[in-house]
């Protein structure tokens, strides 16, 4: 390239970049709410990523081995949004107008699912982070288990773009320290480092060395002194990619809100710039006053060059693959039904029954049902945060994904939250069904990735254990109460807590089909085995009458209190009380089934009991307002758990007694 085209190139970036800049002040100034500044200060990192660096195809942004993009500062939203107009996905201007207005496709952070080119639900700080990790982790490990001599069917790089308060909030910590334990080399993080807060300068609150942090991560870590500078951006990149062993931190001195009268201050964070000053942006940057939302043509047909150079490296994969079919069919086929998130025909017969002669916990049962879908559920990847011996979520035949990324055991450490984050960059990933797995009470520290998992929909499975106090003498430190009814309460997302070994089995096989995020709450303690002809089959409607000897009162319970109503259901015949005994283990699902279904289980003038070992909250919608609920609205107690149960009033005779009140009323 001659020095006249070079100069000439210079131009046309900066013209696409400030179009970029200019789209995302358009945007938010119209909708008067929004963040100017990251946009400002961080279009030339977009613009070089989707422009020249990052492998897409704007014509399906769904292909598999295309490079992600994550703006875990989802605040900076008008920036994604801007680049994937200009890149070609289909999010037209109309959408970049409507910015943070209702039924449109641009809310006020990126969402999963309302627009193409969106790779996750980011805004609540550092979870974007965290599932760029998670999506590293599924690249390295498809890549180790499909890829053949030359054949790189999976190879592609997760970009992610944070800012202070992502590397502050504690999920990046748990994360970054994880990625470079896990040598996640396709991970390339932009730290936007404009030294400013919502709250005023950095200083106020973040002084750390974040270079040193990284490189004591085991990460590779450069620094470009001005965000303006492609070159020098171009150059850390390409050296980031050169580094295959450690995940890169590419530090990025920027300036927020760049080109306005408000620029390296707070004031251009979180709220529009307003008309003068938006006005005086577009004359400092040399861009039409009088014009909003423009873009000049020769910006466009240089963004433009995406699409054709999209389709090419797309047409190159869909090459390599075909060759790699007939090089390879039987894992080219395996590997085309995982990206479509398709299980294996009859995979369901592997799952196992339980005999009734021995009483077993249903985190062992959990365990058997892995073992038993292992080879025919080959997708199925994850771990427990440093608790495998006690969750029992441990493929045993398989290594350790740190020694070999072909295994499919992640030992996530004591990382509660990264780890439930890093399982929803997996789902949005592809290609995996992916789990994790930690005591039910540490849910506390989990809430906030499951409920990204619920807003974006993706299948996310989290296997919970030591379900109630029944867990024992941990003490209320470590025994559930509010927990469940806590979990049940997030939209989209399915709860099971099985009554024994054959519900577990078929809730897992529920979990697996969905193709949605759920939890399962499994119990410590050992519970009697029920009929398994009649548990699986009654565990997939939510709830189901488990036995009757009338209708003179129902008794609804979930996982280990099912066996006390059972027993309970006995007395109360002796006294001439006829009960129907029902589980439930899945309020959700239960919900789906038809008005018919639900009136013939639970007639609405029939009196209801429902135990449960944990907050009564939320069990009204069932029993109604006349109906009893034998719960704990209290914490637990520290005791060997059939005491604590007992003592807490999780026992037969409480139900029988509760029962009789009711039977009178």
């Amino acid at each position: 390239m001659s020095e006249q085209q070079d100069l000439k190139q210079q131009e046309i970036d900066q013209l696409s970049i400030n179009a970029l800049r200019f789209l995302a002040v358009d945007a938010v100034e119209k909708a008067k709410s929004g963040h100017p500044g990251a946009p400002l200060g961080d279009a030339p990192i977009a613009y070089l990523l989707y422009h020249k660096i990052m492998k897409h195809d704007p014509s399906d942004p769904k292909w598999i081995d295309r490079d992600r993009f994550v703006l875990s500062n989802g605040h900076a939203s008008a920036l994604l949004y801007g680049a994937l107009h200009l890149s070609g996905y289909d999010l037209p201007m109309s959408q970049l107008e409507q910015f943070r207005q209702w039924g449109s496709h641009t809310p006020g952070h990126p969402e999963y699912g309302e627009a193409p080119g969106i790779e996750v639900t980011t805004g609540p700080l550092g979870q974007g982070f965290g599932m760029a990790v998670g999506m590293a982790t599924a690249e390295k490990h498809l890549a180790a288990v499909y890829n053949r001599d030359t054949y790189n069917i999976v190879d592609h790089h997760t970009y992610v773009l944070c800012g202070d308060g992502d590397l502050m909030e504690g999920i990046s910590h748990e994360t970054a320290s994880l990625a470079g334990t896990l040598g996640l080399g396709k991970l390339i993080v932009f730290y936007d480092d404009n030294l400013i807060s919502l709250d005023g300068p950095t200083e106020l609150s973040f002084t750390e060395d974040v270079t040193k942090r990284f490189e004591a991560y085991h990460w590779h870590v450069q620094s470009v002194a001005d965000g303006n500078d492609l070159a020098a951006l171009e150059k850390a990149i390409y050296a980031a990619k050169a580094e295959t062993t450690k995940p890169s931190l590419i530090r990025v001195r920027t300036v927020i809100g760049y080109g306005s009268p408000k620029a390296g201050t707070s004031k251009v964070h979180g709220e529009a710039l307003g008309a003068e000053n938006v006005k005086a942006t577009k004359k400092n940057l040399g861009w039409p006053e009088d014009k909003s939302f423009f873009v000049p043509e020769e910006a466009r047909a240089n963004w433009d060059t995406i699409k054709l150079r999209g389709k090419d490296a797309h047409a190159a994969w869909d090459d390599e693959f075909a060759e790699y079919k007939k090089a390879y069919p039987e894992p080219a086929a395996e590997f085309d039904r995982v990206i479509k998130a398709k299980l294996a025909d009859g995979w369901e017969k592997k799952i196992p029954t339980f005999p009734t002669d021995k009483p077993i916990a249903t985190r062992n049962a959990g365990q058997t049902v892995m073992q038993a879908i292992e080879n025919v559920v080959p997708e199925l990847f994850g771990g427990a945060a440093d608790l495998t011996t006690s969750t029992k979520t441990i493929f045993k035949d398989s290594p350790s994904f740190h020694v070999d990324p072909k295994g499919r055991n992640v030992f996530f450490g004591v990382r509660e939250f990264g780890m439930m984050a890093m399982v929803n960059g997996m789902a949005a990933h592809g290609g995996l069904i992916p789990f994790g797995s930690t005591f039910f009470v540490f849910t506390d520290y989990c809430r906030p990735a499951l409920r990204l998992a619920a807003l974006m929909s993706v299948h996310s499975l989290f296997v919970f254990t030591h379900d109630s106090v029944g867990l024992g003498e941990d003490g209320p430190t470590h025994q559930p109460i509010e927990h469940l009814m806590s979990l049940r309460m997030i939209p989209q997302m399915t709860d099971f807590r099985p009554a024994d070994a054959n519900e577990t089995a078929a809730c897992w096989q529920l979990a697996l089909e969905r193709k949605a995020p759920s939890f399962m709450a499994l119990s410590r303690q050992d519970l009697p085995v029920l009929d398994a002809a009649i548990a699986q089959a009654g565990a997939k409607k939510g709830a189901y009458e488990l036995s009757s000897n009338g209708k003179d009162i129902i008794l609804i319970a979930t996982g280990s209190e099912v066996s006390v109503i059972v027993k309970a259901a006995e007395e109360l015949k002796a006294a001439g009380i006829n009960a129907t005994v029902v589980s439930m283990p899945s309020f959700k699902i239960y919900d789906e089934q038809s008005d018919k279904y639900k009136a013939s289980l639970m007639p609405e003038d029939t009196p209801k009991l429902a135990v449960e070992a944990g907050a009564t909250m939320g069990w009204y919608k069932y029993v109604g307002h006349n109906g009893g609920i034998i719960g704990l609205d209290r914490f637990g107690a520290s005791a060997p758990g059939a005491i604590a149960l007992d003592k807490l009033g999780i026992n037969v005779a409480h139900v029988v007694e509760e029962a009789k009140k009711l039977v009178k009323k």
